[in-house]
Formats: structure tokens, sequence, C-alpha cells
């Protein structure tokens, strides 16, 4: 059955430093959905005629606007329950909220119960993809895996690597990692629409024989993924020098074991220095900028400018729980205010570029997710510009979809969610949402 959905429609047709010229908007357009995947888009007025006489299922959401189903480059399934606790530093975040909440994902069950809330909230938020990290515990990946494939959503995600300095019941070991990482490639990866992320937590938790076994993953699967922190916290920064006297910066631990390369996501990067910014050009390697998390532990401000100047792809992202909102368009007001610190701009357009065709640019997964163009998997998200009494005022006089986004991006969460697409299927509603709550 082909169906039809009626909205305003806005999306990147390709990857692009110029988000502010390089997009496509109908203001009353169709988007034809035909076995899971987008068959065409354009004007409504064009694409009525087309399918005037053709059996469909038809969707108006007139008034409201449609848009690719957000990614989110970087987030913790397992920090779920410990978003909203309150602030530390890096190390000591990680220490007294982080390793203590992990170590209940030891049994299979309690990680499937917080698989499937973790997912909802993606897509109560709008996202439909996302690049995850999951525990030390292959079962707890596994769990991951399974939800999403019953989902069937686009998803990324790995088991976690330490084999030092964390707690002894979350360690790993070099050959362990190695592995359990293997068994969970041939299991996952590239299997429906499950995609394989290997996961050293940052350079700290692993020594160099875990790396390097790591690496040889990842020169044996290099369509896999690599996801993993780069430069967080100064103090971090230090730390990662005393381990690793012989490396010449942060990234350069990664480096020296084949970590650095395409497909390969570093999340924060806040304090890199010179060579570090041109070894991620180099390798086309992407960085996840993570606004809410880097203001909630004082980490610092992500040089978004310098990213464009640099050309390294980047993907905003919720990085939860240390980020504190599932919601990508409240993350992206974030972004906009940490670039004001800086006397730099984020437009509307260039934000919601960084959640849908820039981040899966970052993901080299343009081809099947991040823009509605024909031949690509049906995830998209339909906005409701005008959920409150609040948003109904702001937005009364407003059609330009530029200064609806800002808006939403300020204003906005999970209630201007209508609805939420995958592979073609509803995923979420809002209005069942809320009577389910009633």
């Amino acid at each position: 059955m082909i169906t039809i959905f009626r909205a305003s429609i806005l999306h990147f047709p390709k990857t692009t430093n110029q988000p502010d010229a390089d997009f496509e908007y109908f203001a009353d357009g169709m988007l034809v959905v035909e076995d899971a995947k987008i068959k065409a888009i354009g004007p409504s007025s064009e694409l009525t005629r087309q399918y005037e006489h053709i059996p469909c299922l038809r969707h108006d959401y007139s008034g409201k606007l449609l848009i690719p189903g957000l990614i989110d480059s970087h987030l913790h399934f397992p920090q779920t329950e410990m978003i909203a606790c309150y602030g530390e530093k890096l190390l000591d975040w990680l220490e007294n909220y982080t390793f203590p909440t992990e170590r209940k994902f030891a049994e299979p069950e309690y990680a499937s119960k917080v698989a499937d809330i973790f997912l909802d909230q993606l897509l109560r938020n709008g996202t439909t993809t996302g690049l995850v990290y999951s525990t030390v515990h292959k079962s707890a990946a596994d769990s991951l895996f399974s939800a999403a494939q019953q989902k069937n959503m686009c998803l990324v995600a790995g088991k976690v690597c330490m084999d030092r300095n964390c707690p002894d019941w979350l360690q790993d070991t070099a050959e362990k990692a190695q592995r359990e990482s293997a068994e969970l490639i041939e299991q996952w990866h590239e299997k429906d629409r499950l995609y394989y992320a290997l996961t050293p937590r940052f350079a700290p938790t692993s020594t160099e024989k875990q790396l390097a076994l790591i690496g040889e993953l990842a020169e044996q699967y290099p369509s896999t993924f690599i996801q993993t922190h780069l430069s967080e916290d100064t103090k971090e920064i230090d730390w990662v020098k005393s381990l690793f006297p012989s490396a010449k910066n942060y990234l350069d631990v990664y480096e020296q074991h084949h970590l650095v390369r395409k497909r390969a996501v570093f999340g924060h990067c806040l304090h890199l220095e010179n060579e570090e910014w041109q070894l991620l050009k180099e390798r086309e390697a992407s960085i996840a900028f993570c606004p809410t998390s880097n203001l909630f532990l004082g980490s610092g401000l992500f040089d978004y400018e310098r990213s464009k100047a640099e050309g390294v792809s980047v993907g905003l992202a919720t990085d939860v729980g240390a980020g504190t909102s599932f919601s990508l368009l409240k993350t992206m007001g974030e972004a906009y205010k940490v670039c004001q610190l800086q006397n730099q701009k984020l437009s509307a357009l260039s934000g919601l570029y960084l959640m849908t065709q820039g981040a899966a640019t970052a993901l080299d997964l343009q081809d099947k997710i991040g823009n509605l163009n024909p031949g690509t998997d049906a995830d998209f998200v339909v906005l409701e510009p005008k959920f409150d009494a609040l948003t109904e005022l702001r937005l009364s006089n407003s059609t330009d979809p530029k200064d609806i986004l800002f808006a939403l991006s300020l204003l906005g969460d999970d209630r201007a969610i209508n609805s939420t697409w995958v592979a073609g299927e509803l995923a979420y509603k809002q209005k069942e949402a809320i009577n389910a709550m009633a």
C-alpha cells in the first residue's frame, strides 16, 4: 500500500556547508511512502494529480511541519535513570553516578526494561536513530539491539570496553572486550537496520593492549562504527597525557591504534589542539556536539565555527544522562546559546541540519537516513508548532519555517512532536500518549 502524507515539508537533500541555502521546503507538500521507503516528495499540487486515481492511505497534516527523523549522535542508554542527578565534574560524575548505575545492567531483565524505556523516550522526542553507548556487559548490548530490532529502528550501538581505572565489577579484559565485541558484530552488525560501534569508553579506561585489540577489529570490520570520548574536560586531558606519555596528544592515542577513520565519532572535542583538528579532517572522522552535558558538567564550549572552518563533520547529541533532555529540539536551543557565548551564530536551519542530514553524513549513512530523498528509509517526524497557548501566541502570525524551528528550539520539547514514523510505520503519536496518561 502506498501512503501519502500532506504537510509543510522541510529537509536537506544533500550534504552541504551552507544549510541556510541548500534546503528544500514545500509550504504545501506531499511525501509518498511505499514499502518502508520514500517514493516521492514534492508540491501537493503536482503529486495530488499524479496519485489521484491510485489507491492510497492518506494522512493530512496540513498546518504541521514534516521533517526527517532526528539523529542523536552520542548518548548512553544505561544513564537514562541518571538524568537530572545533581551535577559534578566529569571524573566525579563517572565515579559517583555512572559506574554504580551501570552495575545494575549485569542483570539482563533490568537491561531489557531500561532499553524499552530508553527507545520509547527517543521516539517520543522525534529521534529515530541514535549512536548509543551500552555498558560493559554483553547481555545489555544484546537487550538494546533486540529492543531496537522489534521497533525496526535504525540504531548504532556497542558494548563499552574498559579494562582499567574503573570498579572491578565493571572491568573486562583486553581479550574479553575483543571477543565479545566480535561476537556482537557477527550477531547484530548490518542486520535489519542495526549497526555495531566499537566502543572504548575513553582512553583512560583502556590499556594499550585493549585499544590495540579493538583496533584490530576496526581493521577486520571496516564497515563498523567507532565511538568514544575525546577532550571533554581539561583534567581528563592531563590524565590521558600521563597515561600515554608517548602520544603526541589525546587523539593520537586513538590514532596509534587505528581508531581514527571514517565512521569514527568522537564525543565533545572541546579542547582540541591544531594537529587534532587536522587529523580528524584527514581521516574523515566526525564530532558529536553535546551542548547540554558540556554546560551541565561545566566542561567547556564547543567551537562550532572552528569545526566548519576545518571541514570536520558534526552531529548534534543529547549525551543523556549528563545531557539534560532527550529532546534534540531543546538541545538545538542550547547549542545556539553555546555559540552565542562565543560570538558565533547557529541558525535554525543549521541546527536542524546538525540533527538530520549533517548527523547522517557524520555517520556515513546519508544514503539511508537524514533526508527525505526518494529511495531513503521513511523515517520522519511531524511537528506540531502550536502545541500550547504560548506557542499558539508566539507563532500566530508566523509561517516561516526558520522562525518556527527557532521558536521550537527554545520553547519546544516532546509536546511539539505530533507523531514519529519509523520505516513508514507510526511509532509514536502524541494524542495516544496523552490519552494513556489521562
